[in-house]
């Protein structure tokens, strides 16, 4: 299986939208026991509980270490999921796995970003990264599919979402940061972007979600629901330090027109809480230098926008909050044909993101 020296564009792959079949969907199992606590045993259930609500629509695939292989195969009882063994630093398979691009003529092929756990020695939430760098490219060997790899470049999966259709949404706060890939002008990335992902518009938000640790990823914050369609996250709460960002988003994505030369229409999700760790989730971490502080007074960036689309469902996270219910409903209302399935969400916050983070769909190969 040789690995191309092109560009996915160049080769004729684009990435697909979400809502497109899928083959399968990834997770890792957690347990990074500075990162989630208890030694990683609420955030195993919570994470088995959303391999099992995504199970009941197409096969998923766990990756888990030698340490935890077999106790991630017996929590995870469900003939269909496979566990693999795969060294990892954590669990955010959607911004340590491979960006799958399909073609016309029934390939499937993976784009392995660089990683640098969200910022390198400049704001990253943990070091070393070097095992989570390599399961894009592991994943990718165990499907035999050929591997796009970005030496020079940075990105995680999380930040950013596309309509399938020539159109990708991001964040000026991540992908400009500073801390992810300081030698490229903001034209150098649209560059990048468009020849791996086969995209024509780029739709730049200014801000994600306060207090996101990944620097504001996207998909904590504003999704497609379907070609011209998205879903915002949204206060009407001027005090709510989200009340500006939402605001300035909601300014751009008016503003904006798709490679369809669309205009966008806007649904707005509510965002839930504000909601806080408790002293004693918080006290349940271990304390390692260089790893991100847990804290009672830091708000946590809860989000309903934080859910996977899967063949015939949408698996979202509920978090025990007064807008549950709400959220719901806008779910269903925007996806009228998928069965909306809430899954408890809190134990994957209080590690630093949900369901979308935890998750990596793989696309389904098409022949047109």
């Amino acid at each position: 299986m040789s690995n191309p020296t092109s560009t996915p564009r160049a080769d004729g792959f684009r990435m697909p939208a979400e809502w497109e079949p899928h083959e399968q969907t990834w997770m890792v199992w957690p347990e990074r026991p500075d990162n989630w606590r208890n030694g990683g045993k609420p955030a195993q259930a919570a994470f088995a509980a959303v391999a099992k609500a995504i199970a009941r629509f197409e096969p998923v695939t766990v990756c888990a270490s030698a340490g935890q292989y077999e106790n991630a195969r017996a929590r995870l009882d469900d003939g269909n999921i496979r566990v693999v063994e795969i060294s990892n630093d954590d669990a955010w398979v959607r911004d340590t796995g491979p960006t799958f691009v399909i073609d016309d003529k029934g390939d499937v092929r993976g784009v392995d970003w660089g990683f640098n756990a969200w910022g390198g020695f400049e704001g990253g939430l943990y070091f070393p990264w070097q095992r989570d760098d390599q399961v894009a490219r592991k994943i990718l060997e165990i499907e035999r599919r050929a591997r796009y790899r970005t030496d020079d470049f940075v990105l995680e999966g999380g930040s950013i979402h596309v309509d399938g259709e020539g159109t990708l949404i991001t964040t000026e706060e991540c992908l400009l940061n500073h801390n992810r890939n300081p030698h490229l002008s903001q034209a150098e990335i649209e560059r990048t972007l468009r020849d791996y992902l086969a995209v024509e518009s780029i739709i730049w938000l200014p801000n994600g979600l306060y207090n996101d640790e990944t620097d504001g990823h996207v998909d904590n914050f504003c999704c497609y629901v379907r070609p011209g369609e998205v879903l915002l996250a949204w206060t009407d709460d001027q005090d709510d330090p989200n009340y500006l960002r939402c605001q300035a988003a909601l300014r751009v994505l008016e503003e904006s027109r798709d490679a369809k030369g669309r205009k966008l229409v806007v649904h707005k999700m509510p965002i839930p809480g504000p909601l806080y760790a408790t002293q004693e989730e918080c006290d349940g971490v271990d304390i390692v230098e260089g790893s991100q502080p847990r804290d009672p007074s830091i708000r946590l960036a809860g989000s309903y926008v934080n859910f996977l689309i899967v063949n015939g469902g949408i698996v979202a996270p509920s978090f025990d909050d007064p807008k549950d219910a709400e959220a719901r409903a806008i779910l269903q209302r925007v996806f009228p044909e998928h069965e909306v399935v809430m899954v408890p969400g809190r134990e994957i916050l209080l590690g630093g993101g949900n369901i979308h983070c935890i998750t990596q769909q793989q696309p389904a190969p098409r022949k047109a």
